[in-house]
C-alpha cells in the first residue's frame, strides 16, 4: 500500500520520533519534500501561477488536514505555498507526516499539473 492509500492514524505521544534513517527511506515517497531540522521536520514549496491558484490550494490542503486530523504549518503568498510538516506531540516526525505530505503532492498533481 503506497502512503497516499494510507489514513494517518491518531498519535498519543510518548513515542519516539522517526530516526533520520527512517525519515529518509520514507521521503523516497514523498518527491518535491525535504527533511529540514536532521530529519525533525518534512517541507515542500509548491509554485502556482498566481495568488488565487495558490489560495484555492492551501484551502485544498486544509479540507485534507481537517479530514485526516493531521494539521500542518502552511505559508503561503503570491505564487507559492509552502508546507510544513511534523508531529508536535513527539516534537518530531512520524509515518502521518509522510502520509500527509504525499496525498498533498496528490492534491498538487490533480489540480495543478502544470504548475
Amino acid at each position: 500500500m503506497t502512503l497516499s492509500q494510507k489514513t494517518c492514524t491518531p498519535c498519543q505521544g510518548g513515542i519516539p520520533p522517526l530516526t533520520l534513517s527512517e525519515a529518509e527511506t520514507l521521503l523516497a515517497q514523498a518527491p518535491g519534500w525535504r527533511l529540514l531540522e536532521n530529519g525533525a521536520r518534512l517541507e515542500r514549496r509548491f509554485q502556482f501561477k498566481n495568488f488565487a491558484a495558490a489560495l484555492a490550494f492551501v484551502n485544498r490542503v486544509g479540507d485534507l488536514a481537517e479530514q485526516e486530523g493531521h494539521h500542518p504549518d502552511i505559508s503561503f503568498g503570491w505564487g507559492y505555498a509552502s508546507v510544513l510538516f511534523y508531529t508536535h506531540k513527539i516534537g518530531g516526525l512520524h509515518e502521518n507526516d509522510f502520509i500527509m505530505a504525499a496525498k498533498v503532492n496528490e492534491l498538487y498533481t490533480d489540480e495543478y499539473p502544470t504548475a
